[in-house]
């Protein structure tokens, strides 16, 4: 039943919205992840994402997205690799049609690997006039499936396997 209220909700050519994500790294291999504001209660975690503007770079999107969220800079990071191929993932039937004005039905991601070079005064969730994230901190790769909304684990499965070798 929630399904076909949703579904109406999302527009008939609803395809999926232009993202990329930064698995950012420090010098001890671990990942930065962040809980985000409006579901800081859930106990989920993620890494920086967000939508790419038409007509962008996608490294300049993840370096613009990693900034926004993490107050991360370029002159603190490396960009080491980059997916071979967009990752999708489906919204779940509750957020279907609810998110985005209904114009997307999920995301396609391209994710890009980044050495931390900073300090972790460098870090400064309040970077952006809209923070994203409450708080951080540094986890190990192999917890993230388990830490990220289940809808999305799939892509963090993917993610680490990619850059599993360069960790």
């Amino acid at each position: 039943m929630a399904r076909e209220g949703a579904a109406m909700e999302l527009k008939k050519d609803a395809g999926y919205r232009p993202c990329v994500g930064v698995m950012l790294v420090n010098r001890a291999g671990k990942v930065f992840v962040g809980r985000r504001i409006d579901n800081k209660d859930s106990g989920f975690w993620q890494m920086p994402q967000g939508g790419v503007d038409e007509g962008e770079d996608l490294a300049a999107a993840a370096l613009r997205e990693l900034a926004e969220e993490t107050g991360v800079t370029g002159q603190h990071v490396t960009l080491l690799a980059q997916t071979p191929e967009p990752l999708r993932y489906d919204l779940p039937d509750e957020l279907m049609g609810k998110l985005w004005g209904g114009k997307y039905r999920g995301q396609e991601q391209i994710w890009f690997l980044a050495r931390f070079s900073g300090e972790e005064t460098d870090i400064d969730l309040d970077a952006h006039e809209q923070a994203e994230f409450c708080e951080w901190k540094w986890v190990d790769a192999a917890d993230l499936a388990g830490m990220i909304v289940p809808f999305k684990q799939h892509i963090y499965r993917r993610v680490v396997a990619e850059f599993q070798s360069l960790l």
